[in-house]
């Protein structure tokens, strides 16, 4: 509890950068009393807003190292609900700036919470100049270098009790990866890496998911992606292809910043393996994948590179022990994660392989693609030792509908008033670019 004689007045910040619109906030804070600043943790900042280019010690220390601040506490999680309680401030100042979107329920609950002891919200206008700007820009850019890009997707699995990637195909896909937040339970939440697929690669360029488009059509995407994000990105390697284009082809992705490649255990013409045993798809040897794997591995010039090896073996049909086998030797030969699939509605399956893997493989990142059996909750799959869920499709599958439902209401009415309410706004549209 506080000392009757002294108040005391609570900040939090997720920041790498002290700038001036941070300093606003610490200035007036002294104001009213004694200044606890709270920390973001890693894990906090990264369901909040960005990963944290600093560690959560060094932001700590930060802080303290400020004459105008008190005391430093890390605050674990993005709700303020524990944190308050322990401190019971008088006051907690913020910016003005959350009081619309996902961050308006959290301050909602900061509200309610100091009513208890007849706290105080102070909040005052956000900091909006060129210097803050700058400020945020360099950080933000420093983010999407390679040297930091690369390396984020091994630490979020460090963080991260399921890392979550979702579908992208252009720029614009990725921003909305990037920038989509949503508030639940209290807390704040999105997504951690992007996936760029074959598929959905092909599909915007309009053509079939048959390797059709070439590694230097599908290094513009990325390359497109890139520009415009920070995420870590986990590309769709297909099945690899000749072990000297992989090679070669792995340079090229650790270069440019890529966290991850899944390959997988298949050969000849690329197809979908959704359609399992319907359509011809050959399963490559253990011995040749292995090798494939190894190659790649021997021809990475860091050690933040991730190639991951997907199992094709219960798409086709040809048993849990086969895939078992294959995901040990898989790692064995050097594989930084597995990647087990299955076109059945029932997880059972996926469960029990990464439930028997897990018995005398704890550590290797299980990846899951759950498009099928997409009725299983990430904190489900966490509890079989999943580590990654990527959204493999979702993007491309929701706007398909979406924009050939709008084009044939501007036929039927020759005018677009009729699907005005359904459409983003212009408006929005450069915000979100901006």
């Amino acid at each position: 509890m506080n000392n009757k004689n002294e108040k005391t007045i609570y900040a939090s910040f997720s920041t790498d950068v002290i700038h001036e619109g941070h300093m606003n906030i610490i200035n007036e804070a002294n104001k009213y009393g004694r200044l606890i600043v709270g920390v973001l943790s890693d894990e906090a900042c990264v369901k909040f807003d960005r990963f944290p280019s600093l560690h959560v010690d060094d932001r700590v220390k930060m802080f303290e190292e400020l004459a105008e601040v008190s005391e430093v506490v890390i605050q674990e999680e993005t709700s303020y609900t524990d944190i308050l309680n322990t401190i019971q401030p008088n006051y907690v100042i913020h910016g003005d700036n959350w009081a619309k979107g996902p961050q308006s329920v959290i301050r909602q609950n900061v509200i309610e919470q100091l009513k208890s002891w007849d706290g105080q919200l102070i909040e005052i206008p956000y900091t909006r100049s060129e210097n803050v700007k700058k400020v945020d820009d360099i950080a933000r850019e420093k983010l999407a270098m390679p040297e930091y890009r690369r390396k984020r997707l091994r630490q979020l699995l460090e963080l991260r009790p399921t890392v979550k990637a979702i579908e992208v195909h252009s720029g614009l896909t990725g921003l909305i990866a990037e920038k989509t937040v949503v508030e639940r339970d209290g807390e704040l939440d999105q997504f951690d890496a992007m996936w760029i697929s074959s598929l959905c690669d092909s599909t915007a360029k309009g053509k079939p998911d048959i390797e059709l488009v070439d590694m230097s059509s599908r290094l513009d995407t990325v390359n497109d992606v890139m520009e415009v994000t920070t995420k870590p990105i986990i590309l769709d390697g297909d099945t690899g292809g000749l072990v000297e284009h992989f090679v070669y082809n792995v340079r090229t992705l650790e270069r440019m910043g890529v966290s991850a490649v899944i390959i997988e255990d298949k050969t000849g013409l690329k197809k979908n393996s959704l359609f399992g045993t319907e359509v011809k798809q050959t399963q490559d040897s253990i011995e040749n994948f292995c090798h494939k794997i190894s190659e790649g591995k021997n021809a990475l010039r860091t050690d933040d590179f991730m190639i991951i090896a997907r199992i094709e073996s219960l798409i086709l049909e040809q048993g849990m022990e086969d895939a078992l086998e294959r995901a040990y030797a898989y790692v064995e030969a050097g594989a930084d994660g597995i990647m087990i699939h299955s076109r059945k509605e029932d997880p059972g399956e996926i469960f029990e392989f990464c439930d028997s893997f897990r018995k005398t493989n704890q550590t290797t990142p299980i990846v899951v693609v759950p498009t099928s059996f997409n009725s299983v909750t990430e904190a489900e799959f966490a509890e079989h030792g999943v580590n990654i869920v990527i959204y493999a499709n979702q993007l491309t599958r929701s706007a398909f509908p979406a924009m050939q439902e709008t084009a044939t209401k501007i036929l039927e009415c020759h005018r677009a008033k009729e699907v005005d309410d359904n459409l983003m706004s212009i408006k929005d549209i450069i915000t979100l670019i901006d």
